[in-house]
């Protein structure tokens, strides 16, 4: 009998199960709490609400359609390369298919957001928290949804010292970007890759190391 748990079911699973995480999170925090507005967990901890049209972590330096469009070219080329290589008679690591499948998984969550959450959510404002709307009722057309971002982690917040040159005086947040539950998981598969599987990768992109099966 063959194994049920295949690596092509074990990803799926991975995407299904960070989709629906991802997204029951974003739609609580979009439905229950105004744009901008924070909860103290911890002094290095916080639910920050806020929403971006960029890329991961808040980022915005290409146009939002183009953002759009890429993600999807580049979910249906990652979801094809791991449909190829599960496929495959000598199997690879099933490590470096789960690493694919957080990315993989990371990617759509976010992609969920700029496709359909500016149809089907009213704005959300400082003043108003959204709400689910009939379908072409929202604050934007289709492809030009907000990512919702929530979690923030100022680990140092700080001043530089007066006696340093240029910055002295000036506040100093250690990390402070504000993410989601989808850009951790692409930022996790894409650090556990490089560590443990870039070997896996010729410079042409290119699997080089078939010869070695999975554990």
């Amino acid at each position: 009998m063959k194994k049920f748990l295949t690596q092509g079911r074990l990803a799926a699973l991975i995407v299904f199960a960070v989709l629906v995480i991802d997204q029951l999170i974003k739609i609580g925090v979009k439905t229950t709490m105004y744009l901008h507005e924070s909860i103290h967990i911890t002094d290095w901890f916080y639910i920050y609400f806020t929403e971006n049209n960029g890329m991961a972590f808040g980022m915005e330096f290409l146009p939002k359609i183009f953002l759009t469009l890429f993600r999807i070219v580049a979910v249906v080329a990652i979801t094809w390369y791991i449909y190829k290589i599960t496929r495959r008679k000598e199997k690879l690591k099933t490590g470096y298919i789960v690493c694919l499948a957080f990315i993989l998984a990371g990617a759509i969550g976010n992609i969920i957001d700029c496709v359909f959450y500016g149809e089907i959510f009213s704005a959300s404002t400082h003043d108003q928290i959204a709400q689910f709307v009939s379908v072409g009722s929202g604050y934007s057309d289709w492809l030009h949804g907000r990512v919702v971002d929530m979690f923030y982690f100022p680990i140092i917040d700080t001043y530089w010292p007066d006696w340093m040159p240029i910055v002295g005086g000036d506040h100093f947040v250690f990390f402070s970007p504000i993410f989601n539950f989808a850009d951790a998981s692409i930022s996790c598969g894409i650090i556990a890759l490089l560590i443990f599987y870039s070997g896996y990768l010729s410079k042409n992109g290119s699997i080089h190391d078939s010869t070695e099966t999975k554990k």
